[in-house]
């Protein structure tokens, strides 16, 4: 990678979210320099998130306590070169009722391991004091008393590895935008896009100063994981999908949604841009075979974790916790099903394809697996240029329907589309095209990865990054 690439990232920890937090925060300081780091609800409710990222980087920072002591690489280079903010964001859907996969993540985002393993985590908890309540309706944290302010002083020493921030996560993606020479800012998003969609409705011209929008969601061409048709981030926010991908057309009214949710939104995104988001969608159909299988990661992490690692202790504790329940629940897919390679589970969780070894989860459940959704985002973000292959589509969010809520809606009829360029006189439209899918002036302009090259090798480079090469 020539120059370092400076990212924000928009999550809802989450056990692949912490995956691919981990990812990024063990690169290099010349890969990745990491803004900030917006909290957003999703798989479960946005204190819980926020609680999971401010432990992650306690962890982290017994992990290099650790290292030092233990002569090992200390790793994490990106954080001791700069650290990022955190900052809260949407706590619900700009429209829809608030779905969460707290089924799946557990209530705390991370299988229970906050109670399961609070010797990890700081001893006072006031770690939601870090962030005030802001004038905003899009945060749910409320006032710290002064007692909690001081306590909350005593976990925000000299050497904590990010700087909590007050102010909402959509205005400061803006100011950082602003701030920034145009083209020179990846926006990584890993949950649902309700932030996002906010600081477009905001200020539309800071927003399309980001070089880049990366985005973990929808399904195309494979089922959904919450639904039959929808994958877990659409399906949670499709008013604000439909509205960020809308931004990728010459004509962004032409996709929008039709129900005005956020104030003075409908004519601020309507108007077209001088240029469209470039916006690259990493759908389930990419994201869904790339897969950490359960006997490679107990066997590393178990070693890692024997040796004192605290962040092996902690990753292992929640990978045990969500390895079992896929293992029980893939158990009882017929083999009919199993057998079709086909679905998923709610974000991370493998779909009923066949695993390695025969039926879905091999004989004792080793060779289940976890979908590494978020990783790969990240994944891209490091490797982008090298094995990855992409189309470019005319994607479409579905808001209205009852059954279909977060459908990616992508026209799959052979027939060719309206030249752009019509000349005087000549008819500007084609019979029958409900919607404007035929109008190449119309329509989103999405990137979709198709292929990364790396399904076979992604779950163990991403071990290496995160723990150190392995050894034995």
């Amino acid at each position: 990678m020539d120059e370092t690439t400076r990212i924000i990232i928009d999550t809802d920890p989450g056990i692949d979210d912490i995956l691919a937090l981990l990812l990024a925060l063990s690169s290099s300081e010349k890969e990745l320099e990491i803004l900030l780091i917006s909290v957003t609800f999703g798989n479960v409710e946005v204190l819980n998130c926020l609680r999971n990222v401010v432990f992650l980087f306690h962890v982290i920072e017994k992990e290099m306590q650790w290292r030092r002591s233990s002569s090992r690489p200390e790793g994490f280079a990106t954080l001791k070169s700069s650290r990022p903010l955190v900052a809260v964001g949407a706590d619900k859907p700009l429209a829809e009722q608030l779905m969460m996969a707290d089924h799946f993540h557990g209530i705390d985002g991370l299988g229970g391991i906050h109670t399961s393993h609070a010797h990890l985590h700081p001893a006072a908890d006031t770690w939601h004091t870090l962030f005030t309540k802001t004038t905003t309706t899009t945060s749910t944290v409320s006032a710290p008393s002064p007692t909690e302010q001081a306590a909350a002083r005593e976990l925000q020493h000299a050497d904590t590895l990010f700087t909590p921030t007050s102010a909402p996560a959509h205005e400061e993606i803006l100011r950082l935008l602003r701030e920034n020479a145009p083209n020179t800012i990846t926006l990584v998003a890993l949950g649902p896009l309700t932030t996002l969609a906010r600081a477009a409705a905001v200020d539309p011209d800071a927003f399309h100063r980001v070089k880049e929008v990366v985005v973990m969601g929808g399904a195309i061409a494979l089922p959904g994981n919450i639904t039959p048709v929808a994958e877990f981030n659409t399906h949670s926010d499709p008013h604000a999908a439909a509205r960020v991908l809308s931004l990728t057309s010459p004509s962004p009214a032409s996709t929008l949604p039709p129900t005005p949710i956020v104030a003075d939104s409908d004519v601020t995104l309507q108007r077209v841009q001088e240029k469209p988001l470039n916006l690259t969608l990493l759908p389930l159909d990419v994201t869904e075979f790339h897969r950490l299988r359960r006997r490679a990661a107990e066997a590393r992490i178990k070693r890692q974790a024997s040796a004192g690692s605290p962040l092996a202790e902690w990753v292992g504790a929640f990978l045990e916790s969500t390895f079992k329940k896929l293992a029980g629940r893939q158990g009882s897919i017929s083999d009919d099903v199993a057998g079709s390679g086909k679905g998923g589970g709610v974000d991370g969780e493998e779909g009923p394809g066949k695993a390695a070894g025969g039926n879905a989860n091999g004989s004792d459940g080793a060779d289940v697996g976890l979908s590494l959704h978020d990783p790969l985002c990240v994944w891209y973000v490091l490797t982008r240029g090298h094995e990855w292959k992409s189309v470019v589509e005319d994607i479409r969010v579905e808001t209205g329907g009852q059954w279909t809520r977060g459908m990616c809606v992508v026209d799959m009829r052979e027939r060719r589309k309206r030249l752009e360029n019509v000349k005087e006189g000549e008819k500007k439209t084609t019979g029958g095209d409900h919607g404007g899918w035929l109008d190449s002036g119309k329509g989103n302009r999405v990137k979709r990865m198709v292929e990364s090259g790396w399904e076979d090798s992604f779950a163990g480079k991403m071990l290496d990054r995160i723990f150190g090469e392995d050894d034995s």
